[in-house]
């Protein structure tokens, strides 16, 4: 109402005044009691935390263009797509697992001569007996 006068009397409008300020000085306790809460909580949930943060983000930058092969910039989104693509296409191979170790000696203990991969019982026991709540559905659709 900063501005306008009052329509009805002095009392009223100071009242108003007093209400709006009590409720802004409200909000400003409980935001930060929330922000303090999730501070203090991130290592349970991470996902909380990282969520608020990502919502208080205002812009989302784009990609900027990108040199092609010939040295060309590139600035449309599907051309600059069809770039990365190619690119990740050429670096990556089928045949590599993302877990896959890249010593030997490691990779000759992490699997069995036929080929399967080593799982011992003590492993899978402590994953199953440890879950991350705080994380998504798995692949099978159970929640952890």
């Amino acid at each position: 109402m900063k501005g306008r006068s009052c329509l009805t009397n002095q009392t009223t409008c100071e009242g108003y005044r007093n209400a709006v300020r009590a409720f802004r000085d409200a909000m400003r306790k409980a935001k930060a009691h929330m922000e303090l809460k999730l501070a203090r909580d991130v290592k349970n949930n991470k996902k909380g935390f990282f969520k608020y943060i990502s919502s208080k983000w205002k812009t989302r930058n784009n990609l900027g263009p990108l040199l092609n092969e010939m040295g060309v910039l590139v600035t449309e989104d599907t051309e600059k797509a069809e770039l990365l693509n190619d690119f990740f296409a050429s670096v990556f191979s089928a045949k590599a697992r993302p877990q896959e170790s890249q010593t030997p000696e490691v990779r000759e203990e992490a699997y069995k001569e036929d080929g399967l991969p080593l799982i011992e019982e003590d492993c899978v026991s402590d994953r199953l007996s440890n879950p991350d709540v705080h994380k998504s559905l798995g692949p099978d659709g159970m929640h952890p």
